[in-house]
């Protein structure tokens, strides 16, 4: 039987040390990472699958490996007494998925126009809306804000925009029909109602 790729669980923030030492153990493993602009650390590399990781590996052999303290794994993926695979395709079309969104950018948000964000960038800070949206998270967004006392158009960092609170849900008013046209002319079918005559 062939290796198959298989996913693992890793403790919580536990990775990057998982992929470490399983890769130095020899085994053949992939994590999935997004570039985050926001993020400084790593290189700004995020897992995609926070908790999770994948391992290639032939069972029929030798039974299934034994993890380590070191490997910080909590177990396999599995669905009642059943750990499932992954076909080879499966794998290529999400290493292929990976590539092409690190290749725009990452995984970023796009504040789009209209919408309401948190601005912390310097002397700017507070509620605003975006008059027009940052084209990439290197560039900046053109926003309305309050700014000593009245609303003027800045340019901010896109790294400096926050997603602002929920907005509440707009309710339309109720429009009732009309009834008089006015000077009490009351709209067919409206107003007191006239007794036939005999």
């Amino acid at each position: 039987m062939t290796a198959k790729w298989y996913v693992v669980r890793t403790e919580p923030k536990g990775e990057f040390q998982a992929a470490r030492a399983l890769n130095l153990d020899g085994m053949d493993i992939y994590l999935p990472l997004i570039n985050s602009p926001r993020h400084r650390q790593r290189q700004g590399r995020l897992p995609l699958f926070p908790g999770y990781l994948f391992i290639k590996w032939d069972h029929e052999p030798g039974g299934w490996p034994t993890f380590r303290s070191v490997h910080r794994i909590t177990g396999w993926v599995n669905i009642g007494d059943e750990v499932p695979f992954i076909p080879d395709e499966a794998m290529t079309e999400l290493m292929e998925r990976v590539d092409a969104i690190n290749g725009r950018n990452g995984l970023w948000r796009k504040f789009l126009v209209g919408e309401t964000v948190m601005v912390d960038s310097g002397a700017f800070q507070g509620l605003a809306e975006v008059v027009e949206e940052a084209k990439s998270p290197a560039a900046r967004a053109l926003v309305l804000m309050r700014f000593m006392g009245r609303m003027v158009q800045t340019q901010v960092p896109w790294v400096d925009l926050q997603p602002g609170p929920d907005q509440p849900p707009q309710i339309e008013k109720l429009r009732l029909p009309r009834r008089t046209r006015g000077k009490r002319r009351w709209v067919r079918g409206h107003g007191p109602e006239v007794p036939a005559a005999r």
